[in-house]
């Protein structure tokens, strides 16, 4: 395949950006080529009783090498985590109508309140959400009332009925909350508004049940103790802690307090998140005079001028226009990188770091107001900070973390070239796909058709199978599913059993989709919840992308970095539904440190440059040809382009996070965004705009679940590369260790979920504590880092 670059690069800025970017580094402009412009997931990423770790949606890193989607990644808000996210299994509905006493005729019809397999997704409305949500509320009341009654210091008695209660809400819950991510109306956004508070106060009782509290500590203190399992000694142990966090021990007055504060927190940041939609949809340029457009390829075109189509103009094509071009993703990206229309490239961007920052979606008060509530609940807690709060559940410390941020800063800093005076933000993305264009002769475009969405797909389950012995095998029609783009699948185990489910919700949709790229869970495994007693509940997931859709009759025709990035869900996927605990409260993603969550998912990504992988993947879509040889090892060269960069990137973002709920003080004579601006100082060779309101989208840390967390992507990023040095080791080319260590994998670090602490399981797989070698390496700055 010919590679060609269509633009002439003036020698002076090819020079300095050869200068610039061959150490990898100058590009730490707030959006550029690589930058993931904001989910999620984590990632919301996602205990038991506690605001941090249920659910567990995991948006991708902001930095991601999947930099084309792991965009905009917004997930459930915080609060909504007081409990774990049990669902429904194929076995057990939620809610069973006919126990609930209500006048309301509708009841027995609403789909929320129904027995069923699988959610229906394809009938709720916002109409089912007031009267579902309080009919099951009141049900809820009485059952926790009688848990408290009756509760005693056994697993019988205190956490299978309290399992039992929280998998009721959860579940339906779980539904208006995931369509309202991917299907959302105006209507349902005010009826879960509505609810919402009473859906809090609920959570809220539970949270702080003293009854149960105490039984908690009494099994601590029992003689049954030390038979409990280690996975039960983890829950118990977990349930404490996240009941005091969540203000058990307050007195009344500071109880009151502290959940009044939780609410309004709730409620800023699904405003939040709102806003940031509403201004990333409100934007867009329509287009008629084709040299506004030159250099963007075909595919954008074909993408703009479908879009123009579904707002009314019938007449737009690909090649004639018109052409409406957004704040999506798939849109924004190629202006960024292919536009030659400096202008337009300028336009754009400001308009992406100012979104929700002005006028009705101004997200600047908000922040100052969840900055200043969050300070106020870590006092009533007795904590010095916000961040002292979050890091009580997680594997590191402030110190710790702001330890690693800082190595990691100083050794991407001696990389870069201090002199960058001649480019600009909007300037930053254009000519580094330039500069890798011409250095490795790659055109992503032109890789495009090597990359179909099937073929993709195909390739990952093989890869599936090889590593982890699964089998994964379509079952649309089987589950109702909320658009008709989403695929169902089934996952096997290698006797033919179904072991799990999942949904995969691919193509961006920015009338109703919000962006980014998550994986969430439906349903947890848990012997519990078991239909027969026996058996435990299938686990069920949520895979959601917001990349390029079918255009002009092609498939999904997929960049390189949207490839990564169904990679790096999928392994968040694969934790969720190939685990083998059977305690729910601690199955799959539940209950594990915040800041091992990213292993798998980023761990999966590095199998997007394995040769067998990848050549398994990479068939031309019309002609079944093979991607050439001397292409694959562009890309594994390209592979450390501006590694540099991304990781100063990361690292802003982190210690912006950090600072903001450590040393920031709302009201004080520093705004919001003059910290941004001050660490970007240390941390970026660009500092920002001063224009710039990057952090009225960071939607992880103000609508998610990475509130001084945010550094969780580069302390997971360590464990997944030193997991994957681990098939190195062996070889990636001895398929029978490559099947070894893939089966160790699979029962250790895909398998324990959060029944064991994850340096314990860690140590399991690798033999050995971790190591930041392989990370190094991976990247490029073995040497840079060695040096300093």
């Amino acid at each position: 395949m010919k590679m060609r670059t269509t633009l002439h690069i003036p020698n002076r800025v090819l020079f300095l950006l050869a200068a610039l970017l061959i150490i990898d580094m100058l590009m730490a402009s707030r959006i550029s080529l690589s930058r993931s412009i904001h989910p999620i997931l984590k990632r919301s990423p996602y205990s038991h009783l506690a605001p941090k770790q249920f659910p567990k949606s995991h948006p991708c890193p902001l930095w991601s090498s999947s930099f084309s989607f792991c965009l905009q990644s917004f997930h459930k808000s915080t609060t909504s985590s007081f409990f774990p996210s049990l669902s429904s299994s194929p076995c057990y509905a939620s809610f069973s109508s006919p126990s609930v006493a209500t006048p309301d005729d509708t009841l027995p019809s609403n789909p929320l309140l129904q027995d069923f397999e699988f959610p229906p997704f394809d009938i709720v409305d916002a109409k089912h959400v007031r009267p579902g949500i309080r009919a099951l509320l009141k049900k809820l009341e009485s059952d926790l009332d009688e848990l408290e009654r009756t509760v005693e210091p056994s697993w019988p008695k205190l956490v299978e009925p309290l399992e039992k209660i929280i998998d009721q809400l959860v579940v339906a819950w779980g539904v208006i909350n995931h369509l309202k991510s991917v299907k959302d109306t105006p209507e349902l956004r005010a009826a879960i508004e509505e609810v919402q508070p009473e859906k809090v106060k609920f959570q809220l009782r539970l949270g702080q049940s003293k009854p149960i509290y105490n039984a908690f500590k009494a099994i601590q203190d029992s003689r049954q103790w030390q038979s409990l399992s280690n996975a039960q000694k983890r829950i118990v142990e977990s349930q404490i802690k996240e009941a005091v966090l969540n203000g058990v021990a307050l007195e009344d007055d500071k109880r009151k307090e502290f959940n009044k504060i939780q609410q309004e927190l709730e409620r800023l940041s699904q405003k939040f998140g709102e806003n940031v939609l509403d201004a990333t949809k409100k934007f867009e340029k329509f287009i008629t005079d084709e040299k506004e457009i030159e250099g963007l390829p075909a595919t954008a075109l074909a993408l703009a001028a479908q879009t123009a189509v579904s707002k009314g103009h019938k007449e737009a094509t690909a090649e004639n226009g018109p052409w409406i071009i957004t704040l999506d993703a798939p849109s924004f990206i190629s202006v960024m990188q292919h536009a030659q229309n400096r202008d337009l490239r300028e336009e754009f961007y400001r308009a992406y770091v100012t979104r929700a920052s002005s006028g009705d979606l101004d997200n600047t008060p908000i922040i100052d107001q969840i900055l200043r509530l969050r300070q106020e609940k870590a006092k009533l807690l007795n904590y010095i900070n916000y961040a002292e709060v979050s890091m009580a559940t997680k594997m590191a410390t402030v110190q710790k973390a702001e330890e690693l941020l800082e190595k990691l800063r100083t050794a991407s800093w001696d990389a870069a070239v201090q002199e960058v005076n001649d480019l600009s933000h909007w300037d930053i993305s254009f000519w580094a796909e330039r500069l890798r264009e011409s250095r490795y002769n790659i055109n992503e475009e032109e890789l495009r058709p090597y990359f179909s969405l099937p073929k993709v797909m195909d390739g990952l389950f093989n890869l599936a199978n090889t590593l982890f012995g699964i089998d994964i095998e379509p079952a649309d029609g089987l589950a109702p599913v909320w658009n008709n783009d989403v695929r169902f699948y089934r996952v096997k185990d290698c006797s033919g059993s179904p072991i799990a489910y999942f949904y995969f919700d691919p193509y961006s949709r920015p009338s109703e989709k919000r962006g980014g790229a998550w994986m969430d869970e439906v349903v947890s495994r848990s012997l519990v919840l078991s239909c027969n007693g026996t058996a435990p509940r299938l686990p069920i997931a949520h895979m959601v992308c917001n990349q390029t859709p079918p255009v002009g009759g092609k498939p999904s025709l997929m960049t390189f970095r949207e490839v990564e990035t169904v990679f790096h869900e999928f392994g968040h996927a694969l934790q969720h539904m190939l685990t083998k605990q059977d305690e729910g409260l601690v199955a799959g993603i539940r209950g594990i440190e915040w800041d091992a969550v990213e292993l798998p998912s980023q761990f999966m990504e590095n199998w997007c440059y394995h040769r067998e992988t990848l050549m398994g993947i990479a068939k031309h879509y019309v002609t079944g040809e093979t991607l050439p040889e001397d292409v694959y090892l562009k890309l594994l060269a390209a592979r450390t382009f501006r590694a540099g960069s991304l990781s100063l990137r990361q690292l802003t973002f982190a210690s912006l996070d950090l600072e903001l709920h450590t040393r920031y003080i709302p009201g004080g004579s520093e705004t919001i965004f003059d910290v941004d601006q001050r660490v970007s100082k240390r941390t970026q060779v660009i500092p920002p705009l001063p224009e710039d309101r990057f952090l009225c989208s960071f939607s992880h840390i103000f609508a998610g679940g990475y509130a001084a967390g945010y550094y969780s992507y580069k302390w997971a990023e360590v464990l997944s590369a030193d997991a994957f040095s681990a098939f190195e080791d062996a070889g990636l080319d001895d398929s029978k260790a490559v099947k070894e260590i893939g089966r160790k994998f699979r029962e250790t670090i895909l398998a324990l979920g959060g029944g064991k602490a994850p340096s314990e399981v860690f140590v399991e797989f690798r033999g050995r504590e971790p190591s930041p070698e392989a990370l190094l390496r991976h990247s490029g700055l073995s040497s840079v880092t060695a040096s300093a």
